[in-house]
């Protein structure tokens, strides 16, 4: 009895610290940091998720939201903190949760009795935070914690268009702050008056309202490129519609915006070392694809808009997570961001999030029917979760992306995924065809060919190699299918 009871300090004393290991916020995986560890465990984050609009619209039902994320196996969504608003119609969304109606805009300031710019809405005093936001901010990432959702936080946005302008709290004629005019295309920039002090101020304010929170990082700015782009790369394909021509080229930030950005970075990891815990900084570089010149050691997290598979190759040496951080504007299919999903996810990425317009007021089931540029739907996060349990089945943690295990595959695109010799992912998109050619190393295998849309298995069996090319089949398939290999 005497040795029971000797081991209890022992035990308590391996729970606490097993507690204090698993209580930190999302970090980069000790083991591979081109993924995330969360809870003591790799964390893969995969959503189809609202349009950004969850905080600042008052009428948008968040808790209805997370429930529906929760129970179709949704673990991650982001936030716009309220400094960028926009108007009914913008991006022709019909429903649109980051267009509140007038009266249900909330911002992380107190408004005056004053009207501004916009219709009826009143001007703020951006010395002045509104205890009613930061209530709503909190809650929501609690209730976000308690259902394992990962919220990202987003400070800042370009503002795109006049018209949006006019309804943006950074708007001198929608404060009583005494700016000097601004051009709205120099407001998240060192060239924006004494307006970089106030957003420093909310940044400040918010990391230390939410520090407590482990389900959660911040970005700096959602495309920062779209105030002043810069050309870097021509894109010579494009999953896009035709006719557009922001599709033509990958354009990055101009070196204002990347100097403000990195003015912002170091106010956050300032502002956190007075504070008991570290978060992730997620910084949003370009559209598509582009090989990054220089990336703040500040940051941990590579962010990109519609991004193409290269997008993680070209930028696997920085040694940090690629994030597909926004999909929604290639039509309605679902098929077309299932497959954008699998192609990223497959390549290395570590994110993806697309636009889900099946959500707004008064649908925050997901089972909204809405005039979007994007889709979304109940089954396409279903199909999601296909996706997020294959690769869990793996231990992903140990692969990285792999360009020679397939050989030929005729009328097909793919991304690999391998841990040489042991357990392979791989995705092959395009024309249906019958047969595909590789090369593993010399072993026995099993193998499985999943369907992306039902993750059923469509066919599998084993594979004896010689480490020579040989040939295996394909099952039937339409447009996609995914190839599962393990060592036997």
């Amino acid at each position: 009895m005497k040795d029971k009871i000797s081991l209890y300090p022992l035990t308590f004393l391996f729970a606490l610290i097993t507690l204090q290991i698993f209580a930190q916020p999302v970090a980069l995986h000790p083991d591979n940091p081109h993924y995330l560890i969360y809870k003591g465990k790799p964390l893969l984050l995969i959503t189809s998720a609202e349009h950004y609009g969850a905080v600042l619209n008052k009428d948008f039902d968040y808790i209805t939201y997370l429930n529906t994320m929760q129970a179709e196996g949704m673990n991650y969504t982001r936030i716009f903190a309220g400094t960028y608003v926009e108007i009914p119609g913008s991006f022709g969304i019909q429903n649109n949760t980051l267009a509140p109606a007038v009266g249900s805009f909330i911002a992380p300031w107190k408004r005056v009795n004053e009207p501004g710019l916009y219709k009826d809405e009143n001007k703020f005093d951006l010395n002045q935070w509104e205890p009613e936001y930061f209530e709503r901010l909190r809650n929501l990432v609690e209730e976000a914690y308690a259902r394992n959702i990962i919220v990202e936080v987003t400070f800042f946005c370009s503002t795109y268009q006049d018209t949006y302008w006019e309804r943006n709290p950074f708007n001198p004629g929608n404060n009583i702050n005494g700016f000097p005019d601004i051009d709205r295309r120099k407001s998240n920039t060192p060239d924006n008056g004494p307006l970089t002090e106030f957003q420093k101020a909310l940044v400040r304010k918010i990391v230390t309202e939410l520090n407590r929170y482990d389900n959660l990082f911040y970005e700096i700015q959602n495309e920062p490129w779209s105030d002043d782009p810069q050309k870097a790369m021509r894109t010579l394909r494009t999953l896009d519609p035709q006719g557009m021509n922001w599709a033509k080229w990958a354009e990055t930030a101009s070196e204002a915006s990347l100097e403000w950005q990195k003015e912002i970075a170091l106010t956050i990891k300032e502002t956190e070392k007075k504070l008991p815990k570290r978060h992730l900084i997620a910084q949003n570089f370009v559209n598509f694809k582009h090989s990054l010149e220089e990336v703040d050691p500040n940051i941990s997290i590579i962010n990109f808009h519609y991004a193409w598979p290269e997008s993680v190759w070209m930028n696997y040496g920085w040694n940090r997570p690629v994030s597909f951080d926004e999909s929604g504007f290639a039509g309605s299919s679902d098929t077309t961001y299932l497959r954008q999903a699998w192609q990223f996810m497959l390549a290395g990425g570590a994110i993806f999030n697309s636009l889900d317009y099946s959500f707004y007021v008064g649908a925050e089931t997901g089972k909204g029917q809405n005039v979007a540029p994007g889709g979304g739907s109940a089954t396409l996060r279903k199909q999601l979760t296909f996706l997020h349990c294959f690769l869990g089945s793996l231990d992903y943690i140990r692969m990285k992306p792999d360009f020679e295990v397939i050989c030929h595959s005729p009328g097909l695109e793919w991304q690999a995924l391998s841990d040489k010799g042991k357990q392979y992912a791989i995705f092959f998109s395009g024309k249906e065809t019958e047969w595909l050619k590789l090369i593993l190393p010399t072993r026995s295998y099993n193998y499985m060919f999943v369907s992306p849309f039902t993750g059923e298995a469509l066919s599998e069996g084993t594979i004896a190699s010689k480490g020579k090319i040989q040939e295996l089949k394909f099952p039937e398939f339409t447009h996609m299918v995914a190839l599962m290999i393990t060592k036997e």
